[in-house]
């Protein structure tokens, strides 16, 4: 394993090109078009929660992969900060981490991005293409809420799509972007917890409380890592002990 500097993302580079991100939601198209065959042979049942006025399949779809789509983000944040704030030397070390951080951003857009379309076939909310895609356009459940996170997913998409432009950017426009993720999190987090059906139970409300406190003990202890970080009598930052 190569050995980086922890403390400069630069010298990481993403490790999923953009062409297995192709073949990856092609795969994910066939996935879906294989069960729309196989699924009304082999669970009916299923089918039945998918159809007709009072059905609830589509809703509880949506609020599962909700849940997905913001651990992903929460696992995305933290695997990030501990690049930075030097954690993933002793665990899992930087390469391995920006890999978690670059595939669970990907695939947490994946997630939200279902989150909203599959509503869609939900017959309680009647949702529109253009009420789903276009922020604050919701005029049947929650509309402020509901426009924070289509927001938000649009600004993670931002956000995630500087893994493949970074060398033309430069590192340091990717760098201020990225801290965009940070308003990401915060939108989803007011998204889920104003608007979700589950935000009232005890599970939900832990998480977001763990996913929230975890993440700002990691941004303070990176914060305070380069306050005391030391420096040469030039006022530069000393190098790192290898």
């Amino acid at each position: 394993m190569a050995n980086v500097d922890l403390n400069d993302s630069e010298s990481l580079e993403s490790s999923l090109r953009i062409e297995t991100i192709f073949i990856l939601v092609f795969a994910l198209i066939l996935g879906i078009l294989a069960a729309a065959v196989i699924f009304p042979i082999w669970s009916p049942g299923l089918v039945n929660s998918l159809a007709g006025d009072q059905a609830k399949g589509f809703w509880y779809l949506s609020r599962g992969s909700a849940i997905a789509a913001f651990v992903l983000l929460w696992i995305s944040m933290a695997s990030g900060l501990i690049i930075t704030n030097k954690m993933a030397r002793m665990w899992p070390g930087g390469p391995t981490a920006f890999s978690v951080h670059e595939y669970t951003s990907l695939l947490g857009i994946a997630f939200g991005a279902f989150h909203a379309l599959i509503l869609l076939g939900d017959n309680f909310i009647n949702y529109t293409l253009p009420q789903v895609l276009i922020p604050f356009a919701s005029v049947n459940y929650h509309p402020f809420w509901v426009g924070i996170g289509q927001l938000g997913l649009y600004l993670w998409i931002i956000v995630s799509a500087t893994f493949y432009v970074r060398k033309s950017i430069g590192h340091k426009a990717w760098r201020l972007i990225h801290f965009a993720s940070f308003a990401v999190f915060l939108m989803a987090l007011l998204h889920g917890f104003s608007s979700g059906t589950d935000s009232n139970t005890i599970w939900a409300q832990a998480m977001y409380w763990f996913a929230g406190g975890s993440l700002l003990f990691l941004t303070i202890y990176r914060v305070l890592i380069g306050l005391l970080k030391p420096t040469t009598a030039g006022g530069r930052a000393a190098p790192a002990v290898k």
